[in-house]
């Protein structure tokens, strides 16, 4: 540092010293960034978790009505909280959303929809779907194969949101709490495969990066697959084809 023996260069000095500070910041800043990119290519072209010489196949497994039985939770405690009010079977669901369905039986049924599943512990406490977890787990296993949560919360989010990692860590453990995509859009999410119960998923993006497989529900058994895989039940492990399948076409 330069020491200036006046008070009129001791301004311009420390206005010197300033820039030069500036300057030396900029200059490690930049050099940081250069290390850690370069700490990075060189991690990349290591073997095991950083190589990028294979092309993993990536699945998007979603939660409600393919991990977690919405539907049967929803219908136990709605009959529970309004045992008075008119209620739609399982076998009798049509429509993906639960409430406009509602809505065909009573003006006032689409808020007491809203009022079961916006509940606090609601979808903390939704049931597994029978083999669900088990099966999301062998997939992981699989060689190749990179497996992700991807699930919608609900715009009223007070409970959800916390509720969803949540159930995953109480399901499925805490390593797969890095594991968990929440959007309202998935066609933004770069995957393979999705799995989902959805008929028809629909968002910013015309044509998404992964091809949609059809997780059965009541509302969704007579529609047209179009082309697309379906998966009945996680028990029977038909799902290991469609993965196996999917490897070879990205191999």
């Amino acid at each position: 540092m330069v020491v200036y023996g006046t008070f009129r260069n001791f301004t311009l000095g420390t206005r010197l010293w300033k820039h030069s500070e500036k300057f030396l910041l900029s200059s490690y800043s930049i050099s940081l960034r250069s290390s850690a990119r370069q700490d990075t290519m060189s991690r990349r072209s290591r073997p095991g978790k950083y190589d990028m010489s294979k092309v993993k196949l990536r699945v998007l497994v979603d939660m409600d009505m393919v991990l977690c039985d919405f539907e049967r939770h929803f219908l136990e405690v709605y009959q529970k909280k309004f045992p008075d009010e008119p209620f739609i079977p399982l076998e009798d669901r049509k429509t993906f959303y639960v409430r406009d369905e509602y809505a065909k039986l009573g003006a006032d049924l689409p808020d007491k929809v809203r009022e079961v599943y916006n509940g606090q512990g609601f979808f903390l406490n939704l049931p597994e779907i029978e083999g669900a977890c088990s099966a999301v787990k062998k997939m992981a296993q699989i060689e190749d194969v990179d497996v992700f949560i991807c699930s919608s919360p609900l715009t009223d989010y007070k409970f959800c949101l916390q509720e969803k990692f949540e159930w995953i860590d109480k399901h499925l453990g805490p390593e797969w709490l890095d594991k968990i995509v929440l959007t309202k859009d998935k066609t933004m999410v770069n995957g393979h495969i999705l799995i989902d119960d959805r008929p028809n998923i629909k968002g910013a993006v015309l044509k998404p990066s992964w091809q949609h497989v059809l997780f059965t529900a009541p509302y969704n058994r007579n529609v047209d697959l179009n082309g697309r895989c379906r998966i009945d039940s996680w028990i029977t492990e038909e799902w290991k084809d469609i993965i196996e399948d999917f490897k070879k076409r990205i191999g």
